[in-house]
């Protein structure tokens, strides 16, 4: 039977597909790389991931820069982590905290299992929507709205029911791994009381948790307390090393995003190292070279071989202009983490940035190594393209461009340079081969995007 639906039952059918759709992570935010915090999320994760009985290569820690309070895990194993958590989190124990209960949600498949619960919901929406009808059809508007409303408002009950059980289970599970790591619970205690706090001050009803995807803060604080007490690693204190390095991490993410915050937060009054840290980032971001060379100096004069220092002080005067300063910086800083590829991409765009021909063969070894290493930095292949591009070898500079432009998402133009590069290369040889993947991948996606566009537009 073919019918109708009133505007207001289409209405409360888009509400009820708007409020699944809000539940999924957004992919639209920007992903932050800096070499220092993706060691900081390995180091502080690998215990962790071990605990879930994860390969701790195969699971990633994201950061992505968003002001909420929050971490979340996509399909695949990665944990995605909020800016504004890292700001919020006042020690490396509270983010070892979140980290644990996100690997609860990867090791429980709860992403793709998200979609049982957004099934179930469906069907009883579709029910009610029959019945509805039906009721509409025997000549009764109100009792067909009427059931319609209850339907959505179960549907919904029951996916909110749902998503609460599986934070219930990742609150568990997350402080399995934690005692399995022989990490203090303690942060996960601080974190949720945190939460409650900025519950408290939102006004969030604390009755009970029926409307909401997570339980209540205090409902959490009072399942987990007892067994994060009654575990041995109860009274185990964090690496004073690891919380060091947390410290330096969370000021130097703070200059970056949010300069005026960080001036604030770390006055000049404050000579400890996250504060030189902090205002140099503020400093350089808000365009004051001079002031942040003057707090980088003071970062070195404390460390004089910290690589991540001296990758700053190169940062500073690559940016600022000076790119021949910056290659010694850069160079000394690679020698000191010959595993942290963005810091040789930053001294190949130096040895680029000088204009001096001579210096291109140091620029060329230094970037395919950080792309052996390293190969999703769009930023490392447009160098390289450079490169390529003022050698002649114009295959490998299509090629070198296929790659960054396949990283973006950019996939018509990838499949441009792609079929460019397979035009000047040798059949059967590596490069011909990833030239051929790029391609076929971006066809494949483009007649997938034609498609939906085309389901879409019926």
């Amino acid at each position: 039977m073919i019918f109708a639906v009133r505007p207001t039952a289409r209405f409360l059918m888009l509400a009820l597909a708007l409020t699944f759709a809000a539940v999924k992570p957004a992919a639209a935010q920007s992903v932050l790389r800096d070499s220092e915090t993706e060691l900081l999320f390995r180091d502080l994760s690998k215990p962790l991931i071990q605990g879930a009985g994860l390969s701790p290569a195969s699971v990633n820690v994201v950061l992505i820069q968003d002001p909420e309070i929050n971490a979340f895990v996509s399909t695949g194993q990665v944990v995605y982590i909020h800016s504004g958590l890292i700001a919020a989190a006042d020690n490396a124990n509270q983010l070892q905290a979140v980290i644990a209960h996100e690997l609860g949600h990867v090791a429980g498949g709860h992403a793709i299992r998200m979609y049982e619960g957004q099934g179930a919901a469906t069907k009883i929406s579709i029910l009610s929507l029959v019945l509805a009808a039906a009721a509409a059809a025997a000549g009764a508007g109100e009792a067909a709205m009427g059931v319609l409303a209850a339907g959505q408002q179960v549907a919904m009950g029951n996916f909110l029911s749902f998503t609460r059980a599986q934070e219930s289970s990742a609150d568990l599970a997350g402080a399995s791994y934690l005692s399995k790591a022989g990490v203090n619970g303690e942060g996960s205690l601080q974190f949720f009381k945190k939460l409650g706090n900025q519950e408290f001050r939102l006004a969030v009803p604390q009755k009970d948790s029926y409307a909401r995807t997570h339980p209540l803060s205090s409902e959490r604080i009072a399942s987990l307390e007892q067994i994060y007490k009654a575990d041995p690693a109860w009274k185990r204190r964090t690496d004073p090393a690891l919380e060091a390095r947390f410290q330096r991490v969370k000021a130097k993410l703070l200059g970056y995003i949010d300069p005026r915050r960080a001036a604030i937060v770390y006055p000049e009054s404050d000579r400890s190292v996250p504060a030189h840290y902090a205002r140099a980032y503020a400093y350089h971001r808000s365009a004051y070279p001079d002031k942040a060379a003057a707090e980088t100096a003071e970062l070195l004069k404390a460390s004089p071989d910290d690589p991540f220092f001296l990758e700053l002080k190169g940062q500073v005067l690559l940016e600022g202009g000076r790119p021949a300063e910056a290659i010694a910086p850069l160079r000394q800083a690679v020698s000191r983490a010959p595993d942290q590829p963005m810091i040789a991409v930053m001294l190949g765009h130096a040895l680029i940035a000088t204009e001096d021909q001579s210096r291109f063969p140091e620029a060329k070894q230094v970037l395919k190594n950080a792309v052996n290493r390293d190969n999703d930095n769009p930023f490392a292949w447009y160098q390289l393209g450079i490169i390529y591009d003022r050698e002649g070898d114009r295959a490998r500079a299509s090629l070198a461009t296929a790659e960054r432009q396949n990283l973006e998402g950019q996939t018509k133009l990838a499949l441009a340079a792609a079929r460019s590069a397979l035009m000047g290369l040798k059949p059967g040889t590596a490069d011909y081969l990833r030239a051929q993947d790029i391609a076929m991948v971006s066809e494949t996606q483009l007649k997938k995007d034609k498609k939906n566009k085309r389901d879409d537009g019926k």
